[in-house]
């Protein structure tokens, strides 16, 4: 682990401006704090060495929730601390409001996750919306001071909190569109109801950005590991351009392949020799992780990331010591649709990555509140590939990987079909991930099978509950609608037809209610 993420890390006046919970109304950094025990931003960035402490605390704002570990001192107001964590709330978004889980907990707003079935005034939405809007609010605070120095190791820096706010801004545009408020480090200090953007500016934004900052970073694998470098902002390119069309209408899947061949070809990436050691405790050691959210279980202790993942997906007859835990928090389970994916060979399945736990389990869900229906998954450990615990059994070391290397592959792959080039190798490169999957060549698939329906198949079979489904889902049309159905989407155990609105999340009711400037996504 990189230690400097687990440091008591300074608590400065930012902290209080986003602590309210919404970016209503963008209020002073520069205020006289009452609290002997708090400083002003002006104090913090006096002193050079205070700014690799802020960039610690912008890469730990994805992972944990608040200054003190695990709970205590939160980031974020209105919601349970543990509930509030970046990783833990992208999960919840991207993967219980799917085909990939069901969660069984009936904490308030929660369970409409299961049937999309969320609004306005959802605690969840808003942690969500707000979680975003604190990292990058803390991110324009460092950029505005770090263009003051001239020091070359602050310039590193900068470099890296922009990328991290493009990251947060392109979080923001997939789940909420393009209707929100925009700040930057060029916006006044003084208090003030920031404009709304739109999904063309504001992918054009994100896209400058990323481009502007290529250069200034380390060379691939240049960096610490978990922190950014030249590969990290070509994947978030590929994945913005892949879904360029979602957001602005406009097909951007050449440059889509162009990016996902250069993280290919330059990033010195490899693809694991194993799937399971990418979801264990030393999953660094893989080769084939782009850019984790690092967790250690002694030092950053938090009841969201992988902990959550992990300690929410076991209960029943399943054993929290073979996932080197004693949690069980019982809460989620995937649907019989998302399992069809796999094709049984009658003794289970001989695709490595269904890692389903069936025993005690019915495949079908007639009550989502019993874990016991709905098959479980036992894809994430707090073990390592050697069998070893993690330091902690209540919290994980088990990073999370946010992108990894057969990601990029497949969207090489969708980029190649889409643009009628490249499938000879696109389909060299499906095919490792699937001889990796089967342990030989028998999940070879042939050229005619590598079509747009197979990808979509086989992006899930490959990544789910690493938080890409939905985004997946509402570039194929299928996340709302009814051309494709689940359990207990629209509320019905066969699952049923959803309004197409519902492709992104509603602008929170309490930031529509302060900042007149903004109007609520269409249909909520």
């Amino acid at each position: 682990m990189n230690k400097n993420i687990g440091l008591k890390l300074l608590a400065f006046t930012l902290v209080l401006l986003v602590s309210v919970y919404a970016i209503s109304c963008v209020d002073s950094l520069n205020t006289t704090p009452i609290d002997e025990d708090v400083v002003t931003s002006a104090q913090v960035f006096d002193d050079p060495e205070n700014f690799k402490k802020v960039l610690a605390k912008m890469y730990a704002g994805l992972a944990l929730t608040g200054q003190q570990g695990p709970a205590g001192q939160p980031d974020i107001q209105g919601i349970d601390e543990g509930f509030s964590s970046y990783v833990r709330q992208l999960w919840v978004h991207q993967v219980i409001s799917t085909d990939e889980a069901v969660v069984a907990w009936s904490d308030p707003d929660l369970p409409e996750f299961n049937y999309q079935a969320w609004g306005a005034s959802s605690d969840f939405v808003r942690a969500m919306y707000s979680r975003i809007y604190y990292q990058i609010t803390l991110a324009n605070e460092f950029i505005r001071e770090a263009q003051q120095r001239d020091e070359a190791v602050i310039q590193d820096y900068l470099a890296e909190a922009r990328f991290l706010r493009a990251l947060s801004y392109w979080h923001l545009l997939d789940l909420f569109g393009g209707n929100v408020p925009f700040v930057t480090e060029a916006d006044p200090i003084a208090a003030y109801m920031p404009e709304p953007t739109n999904s063309d500016d504001l992918f054009a934004y994100i896209e400058s950005e990323l481009l502007a900052i290529e250069g200034q970073l380390p060379s691939p694998q240049g960096n610490d590991y978990g922190r950014a470098d030249q590969a990290v902002v070509w994947t978030l390119l590929a994945k913005l351009y892949l879904n360029a069309e979602t957001y602005t209408d406009q097909q951007r899947y050449a440059d889509a392949l162009s990016y996902s061949q250069r993280v290919i070809d330059e990033g010195g990436f490899t693809l694991a020799d194993n799937y399971q050691h990418l979801f264990m405790t030393d999953n660094d050691q893989t080769g084939e992780i782009i850019f984790p959210v690092r967790f250690d279980g002694d030092n950053m202790r938090t009841f969201g990331g992988t902990t959550f993942i992990i300690c929410a997906s076991l209960g029943g007859s399943m054993v929290p010591d073979d996932f080197g835990t004693g949690c069980a928090w019982a809460g989620h389970r995937t649907t019989p649709e998302f399992v069809s994916l796999f094709e049984e060979n009658g003794d289970g399945w001989a695709d490595g990555r269904a890692l389903f736990h069936t025993d005690g389990q019915s495949l079908e869900i007639e009550t989502i509140s019993q874990f016991t229906q709905g098959y479980a998954i036992g894809k994430f450990s707090n073990r390592s590939s050697t069998g070893e615990r993690g330091k902690n059994s209540e919290f994980m070391d088990t990073d999370f990987p946010m992108f990894r290397l057969a990601d990029v592959y497949l969207t090489f792959a969708e980029s190649a079909i889409r643009t009628n080039s490249e499938t000879a190798r696109a389909l060299d490169l499906v095919n490792e991930i699937r001889q990796r999957a089967y342990g030989d060549a028998s999940g070879e698939i042939t050229a005619g099978e590598l079509t747009l329906d197979f990808i979509i198949e086989e992006r899930g079979r490959e990544l789910y509950w690493e938080g890409h489904r939905r985004t997946d889902l509402v570039r194929f049309g299928l996340f709302t609608g009814g051309d494709y159905t689940w359990s207990w989407k629209g509320n019905e155990q066969e699952g049923s037809s959803t309004s197409e609105h519902l492709n992104i999340f509603p602008i929170p009711s309490a930031d529509i209610n302060e900042n007149l400037n903004l109007q609520q996504n269409p249909g909520y």
